[in-house]
């Protein structure tokens, strides 16, 4: 490789990681997701979202005026062919806190879920439960999860086709018990932005293979779609998220989020009858790459 082409190569690199770690400071000063004196949990998969979500929280660790902790933890699911030496010999070269917890879900999945079923479900609940009683044992304030912003596109659209509510998959979560709280730093990151820095940087990816050959069609199907989309109408996807943000409840048809039935005339709501004027879209915006590093944790801005 050339000199020059190194450099590009370099310079290409260091703003796609500037990128990553102001849209990650960015979500988390807009979810208030960390404050001062929070144990952070990460939840490392060995897949490329985790391993960046953790590059991103070490580097915010080092650089934020606030002081907060960071730990990996792992769950080993017995797995068959499992490379279990991977994981440790990655974060012991980073000199990072981590457990490894062994759990076989891989039996019980197998056990319970007829062959040719989609395992994913069940798999997830049996994760959860394991993080979060891990979490309870380690101290840790925050659990940090590595969704992106198109897996919460993705969710909905699922919900929606499949599960009949408009729901996604939300940046900062409590959970059911109300003792633990997630969160999902990088949920303003795009998934081609996170694969391209896992490649860059030569992060050890490990393959789940829980499911051998099977994959989430329903999934599959909604992320070809939206690949779709976007090489037909580039900046659709930007549109969706900025409406994930921008919900008008009075213009839906939710009883229970909007009183309609107790609607009276004299009050105007969300704009009134502009709603039935025939709509003025405007042309999709694509989110700009800047080169500002600054990101924020609320509320105090980063270096």
């Amino acid at each position: 490789m050339s000199h020059s082409k190194e450099a590009k190569t370099a310079y290409n690199l260091n703003k796609l990681q500037k990128r990553l770690r102001r849209l990650a400071g960015q979500a988390i000063g807009d979810f208030n997701m960390i404050e001062e004196g929070d144990r952070v949990m990460v939840c490392l998969s060995g897949g490329k979202d985790s391993y960046t979500l953790l590059d991103v929280l070490q580097h915010l660790q080092r650089v934020a005026p606030i002081k907060f902790d960071v730990f990996a933890i792992n769950l080993d699911q017995k797995q068959p062919g499992f490379p279990e030496h991977i994981l440790p010999e990655y974060l012991d070269g980073l000199g990072i806190e981590y457990k490894i917890v062994e759990e076989d879900t891989y039996s019980i999945v197998k056990d319970k879920i007829p062959e040719g079923k989609t395992t994913c479900s069940l798999c997830s609940r049996l994760r959860r439960g394991i993080l979060y009683r891990t979490a309870k044992e380690m101290g840790a304030t925050k659990i940090a999860l590595g969704h992106h912003r198109d897996d919460m596109i993705e969710t909905m659209f699922l919900n929606m086709f499949y599960g009949g509510k408009l729901k996604g998959m939300p940046a900062k979560l409590m959970s059911d018990d109300g003792q633990h709280m997630v969160i999902r730093p990088l949920a303003y990151c795009k998934e081609a932005d996170i694969e391209q820095y896992a490649t860059a940087q030569a992060f050890p990816i490990i393959p789940c293979n829980l499911c051998g050959s099977q994959e989430n069609l329903q999934r599959k199907h909604v992320k070809a779609m939206l690949h779709e989309w976007n090489k037909s109408n580039p900046g659709r996807i930007e549109s969706i998220f900025t409406a994930m943000q921008n919900v008008v409840p009075s213009h839906l048809a939710d009883g229970e989020l909007f009183d309609f039935k107790n609607l009276q005339t004299g009050e105007v709501i969300d704009g009134g009858d502009i709603a039935l004027d025939k709509p003025e879209f405007k042309e999709p915006v694509m989110a700009q790459e800047e080169e500002d590093n600054s990101v924020k944790i609320q509320p105090i801005e980063l270096v």
